[in-house]
C-alpha cells in the first residue's frame, strides 16, 4: 500500500497567524504545506483518523485519574465555510462521549441580559473533553462590529475580556486551536447557488446569509482586527483556506493532533495489582 502523501511542514507553523499576517494576503484556493491533491488528502485524513482516536482516548483516561487537560477547537468562518463538515469529518473520527460540542446561535434575550462570555464560560469543555465550538464569543466582535451594535470602546473592552478568558482556560489545562475558514466571496456564491439548487441541501439556505454576504469587506475587516487585539502565544490563530473542503478538513484534523501531541498525554497506570487481578478475573 503506497503511504499517504503527508504535509511538508507542520500546519500549525504554515497557518499560524503571526506579526505582519494579512488575512487579504491568504488565498482561500491554496493549499499551504500541502503537495498532494484531493484522493491524496482524503488517504491522509482517513490514515490519522485512527491515530486522532487514540489521543482522545489517553486525553479522556488521564481525566478519569484526576488529569485536568483538555482541547477547545474553535471555528470560525463566513456561512457556507464548511464548519459542519469538519464537525462531521474530523471530529467523527473521535468517540462521542469525549466530545462536546457547542453550536452557538443569536443569544436569547435571557442571555442578552448577562456580559456576552456568561453564556460561554457554561459551555467550556470539562477534564478530558475535546470541546468543539461552532462560532464562539468572537460574534461578538465581528457582527457587533460590522453592524456597529457595539462601541470602539465596548469592542476594545471585549477583546481584553476574550484574552482574559482564554488565559484563564488555558491555566485551567485547555489547549485552544482558533480557526478561521478562509473562503472566497466567489466561492460562497457558489455554494449558496449549489444549496439552492439542490432539494436536499434547500433547508440550509437562509435570506440572511445573503444579508450578511453584503458586508463581505466589513466582516473581512473585523476579523482582521480580531486577529490583531486576540492572537497570542497561548492561543493563536490559524487560518485555514477552505476553498477545497478536502484540505481544510485535513488542516484541522493535523491542528488537532498537534495540540493532542502538544499535551503529552499517556496512559494512567491504575493504582491496582493486574497480576492479581488477572487471577480473580480467570477464577470468577
Amino acid at each position: 500500500m503506497t503511504a499517504a502523501v503527508n504535509f511538508e511542514r507542520h500546519p500549525s507553523e504554515t497557518l499560524r497567524v503571526g506579526k505582519g499576517f494579512k488575512l487579504r494576503d491568504s488565498d482561500p484556493d491554496s493549499t499551504p504545506g500541502y503537495p498532494g491533491d484531493k484522493a491524496d488528502g482524503e488517504t491522509l485524513l482517513a490514515e490519522l483518523d485512527g491515530k486522532l482516536t487514540r489521543l482522545q482516548e489517553q486525553l479522556f483516561a488521564e481525566s478519569r485519574f484526576g488529569g485536568t487537560k483538555r482541547i477547545l477547537l474553535i471555528l470560525q468562518a463566513m456561512d457556507t465555510a464548511g464548519k459542519g463538515g469538519i464537525v462531521n469529518h474530523v471530529m467523527g473520527a473521535m468517540d462521542p462521549q469525549g466530545v462536546q460540542l457547542t453550536s452557538f446561535k443569536a443569544p436569547t434575550p435571557a442571555e442578552k441580559s448577562y456580559d456576552f462570555l456568561w453564556r460561554i464560560e457554561k459551555a467550556v469543555p470539562a477534564a478530558g473533553m475535546v470541546g468543539v465550538f461552532d462560532r464562539s464569543h468572537y460574534e461578538d466582535v465581528l457582527i457587533h462590529r460590522v453592524h456597529r451594535w457595539a462601541s470602539p470602546d465596548e469592542l476594545e473592552r471585549r477583546y481584553k475580556a476574550i484574552n482574559e478568558f482564554e488565559s484563564r482556560q488555558t491555566a485551567a489545562g485547555a489547549k485552544i486551536v482558533k480557526v478561521m475558514l478562509n473562503i472566497s466571496r466567489d466561492e460562497q456564491k457558489e455554494r449558496l447557488l449549489a444549496r439552492l439548487d439542490d432539494p436536499a441541501k434547500q433547508w440550509k439556505y437562509s435570506s440572511t446569509d445573503l444579508k450578511e454576504r453584503a458586508f463581505w469587506s466589513d466582516y473581512m475587516d473585523a476579523y482582521q482586527k480580531a486577529f490583531e487585539k486576540t492572537t497570542t502565544d497561548i492561543a493563536p490563530w490559524y487560518v485555514v483556506p477552505a476553498n477545497k473542503k478536502w484540505y481544510a478538513r485535513i488542516a484541522v484534523q493535523r491542528l488537532l493532533l498537534e495540540a493532542l501531541e502538544g499535551l503529552r498525554l499517556d496512559w494512567p497506570v491504575p493504582d491496582l495489582d493486574v497480576s492479581l487481578e488477572r487471577d480473580l478475573v480467570e477464577r470468577s
